[in-house]
């Protein structure tokens, strides 16, 4: 049994320095590469045009990501849409909240953001039942959002404004890792479409979510490492629990 020495992080390198992943791979001597499966394109105005989705409609709009933000706004002025200052805007946390400081002047609006719950922020609609919300997705969105929605009958339109695509990994066609760290069953996805005869033999398994590990094992695949977990409530945690057995046992 190997050492494990590689790793590939399916997701974009993180800008802080202070990133956990830069702390393991110091401490265990590790290369830890970051190399994003998927990727974000806009719906063009064309495509939006033919939803029948006027934006003026509604008073008041549910982000639950940064790209969501983005793509609302983008797609506003392409189609020369001016929203309006009593727009509501509810977000799904404080973080999310604060990045619409990008298109708006924050403290004269009408912000509202949960604790990163999505019944925490539907608990905060509550008083504003009478809206007519707008709900901003891509076309791999859950449906967990809409579900809850329903559920507690506000009236809502979900829109799709932008696409998660899987990216161009030919460059990774010879290259070996030990462990394959994926955040998503999009991920999963991108791994099946760029190398459709991949074959998993001693190349390890991380995946963080339940949704994305029933990915893995819907592919085939084994699945070596699971996040979070009542030991490990970070990916980089249960990576580390997983080397330290490992290497252990390993020879170079």
């Amino acid at each position: 049994m190997s050492r494990i020495k590689k790793i590939l992080v399916s997701q974009p390198e993180p800008q802080n320095k202070k990133s956990p992943y830069f702390d393991l791979a110091e401490k265990h001597n590790l290369k830890i590469d970051f190399r994003p499966f998927i990727h974000v394109e806009a719906i063009s105005s064309k495509e939006f045009r033919k939803s029948k989705i006027n934006l003026s409609d509604h008073t008041a709009i549910i982000f639950t990501s940064k790209t969501a933000i983005d793509h609302y706004f983008r797609i506003a002025e392409e189609m020369r849409v001016t929203i309006p200052d009593t727009m509501k805007y509810f977000c799904k946390s404080e973080s999310t909240a604060y990045y619409l400081q990008k298109y708006i002047v924050y403290r004269k609006r009408k912000i509202f953001f949960g604790n990163g719950k999505l019944e925490d922020l539907v608990e905060i609609m509550a008083k504003h039942r009478d809206e007519k919300f707008l709900v901003p997705v891509s076309n791999a969105h859950k449906e967990e959002i809409p579900d809850l929605l329903d559920k507690n009958n506000y009236k809502f339109t979900k829109t799709i404004l932008y696409k998660t695509e899987c990216s161009d990994l030919s460059d990774l066609a010879d290259v070996n890792y030990d462990v394959l760290v994926f955040y998503s069953p999009s991920g999963i996805k991108s791994l099946l479409k760029n190398f459709p005869d991949f074959k998993q033999n001693n190349t390890k398994i991380a995946s963080f979510g339940d949704k994305t590990a029933l990915a893995v094992k819907e592919a085939g695949l084994r699945l070596d490492i699971k996040a979070p977990a009542p030991q490990a409530p970070s990916m980089t945690m249960a990576l580390e629990n997983f080397i330290q057995e490992h290497n252990k046992n390993g020879r170079e």
